[in-house]
């Protein structure tokens, strides 16, 4: 990052989180979108930019961090997730951010992934999803659709794809919430979520790759379509949906039913939206219909869960300290050796 000039958190812009670097990105990709959203955010959360680190891995989103003006790094394909643990387990003091995409975080990286998440180390990880692999020229990847066709499957992908923000909420996530590039105001507000949590942060963020997948999320994005396809979610408000604000979800029992507010309902009626009740949760993470299916579900987007766990940074420095009070300071070699050894003659 550039060091020349320091400033107060009070005082930094937007303009002061941008580089001098060229953003290689393909044009109308989703990625500047998302840049920008960061960029705007970043200011407003009172952190100075020197303990700010961004660790991306590999993937055209893992450009992310050249083109912030923080600390960062652009390290190993899947491994983001393991070099940000070692780094605030040893810098718990810095707000650390990873990006990472479907192919990468969910791949090669999803083992990584899924123990960063239980450990509950205090990160926020942001997973752009394209359902497609943008830097190797268009694979599916592990978020893409049954019967993707694409260089590598000409016949149509058999793979059942991942659900990210049920796998999230599968590895015990402290935070699981998802948001989209083309609605800047609520990726602004998921992001500021996002980094108010205290624990490991899961914002799944729909990005659209419009060379290799274009319009993969264009019926929640588009105005035409986007107000009778997708439901924001609010804490302590009902599942209200539609252009007019006419539908809505209400609970059978335990099962989920769309309603209209015309047929006799009212808002008293429908799912109040709880964002710490785990078990609604995993209700509404798997409302992932494919929209093209008469009698589909719109698309969830907001915080599904948050709930309060100790970070594993948290965990680790009580731990040492008890072992300082207790054992005084330590002897790597007699640690080493353990209290089982044997003499052989």
């Amino acid at each position: 990052m550039d060091t020349t000039a320091v400033q107060t958190p009070q005082s930094l812009t937007p303009k002061d989180f941008a580089t001098d670097q060229e953003v290689r990105w393909c044009p109308g990709c989703g990625d500047y979108s998302i840049l920008k959203q960061v960029q705007t955010v970043m200011p407003t959360l009172g952190i100075p930019r020197e303990n700010i680190v961004i660790i991306s891995g590999i993937g055209c989103s893992s450009r992310f961090p050249y083109y912030m003006n923080t600390y960062g790094m652009h390290s190993i394909h899947g491994r983001a997730t393991a070099i940000a643990s070692g780094l605030k387990a040893c810098r718990p003091e810095l707000s650390v951010w990873i990006v990472t995409g479907d192919g990468d975080g969910l791949s090669i990286g999803a083992g990584h992934m899924v123990h960063i998440l239980r450990r509950n180390f205090d990160v926020n990880i942001l997973l752009f999803n394209n359902q497609i692999y943008g830097l190797t020229k268009g694979q599916y990847s592990p978020t893409s659709e049954e019967n993707k066709i694409t260089k590598s499957t000409p016949y149509g992908s058999i793979d059942h794809p991942f659900n990210p923000a049920a796998l999230a909420l599968g590895a015990d996530a402290t935070f699981v919430a998802r948001s989209m590039d083309r609605d800047p105001k609520h990726l602004q507000e998921m992001l500021k979520r996002a980094h108010a949590h205290k624990g490991a942060s899961f914002l799944e963020i729909y990005q659209n790759c419009n060379i290799f997948n274009d319009g993969a999320f264009e019926i929640f994005t588009e105005k035409a379509t986007k107000a009778d396809e997708t439901i924001f979610l609010e804490h302590g408000k009902p599942l209200l949906f539609g252009a007019q604000r006419n539908k809505g979800i209400r609970l059978d029992g335990l099962k989920p039913v769309v309603v209209s507010l015309d047929d006799g309902y009212s808002a008293d009626d429908l799912w109040i939206h709880d964002e710490h009740d785990l078990y609604k949760a995993q209700m509404l993470v798997r409302l992932f219909d494919d929209p093209s299916v008469e009698g589909h579900f719109p698309r969830p987007f907001g915080v599904f869960y948050e709930t309060q766990r100790p970070s594993y940074e948290e965990l680790m420095q009580q731990q040492i300290e008890m072992a300082k009070g207790k054992y005084g300071v330590g002897d790597l070699d007699k640690l080493l050796a353990g209290s089982e050894t044997w003499t052989i003659n």
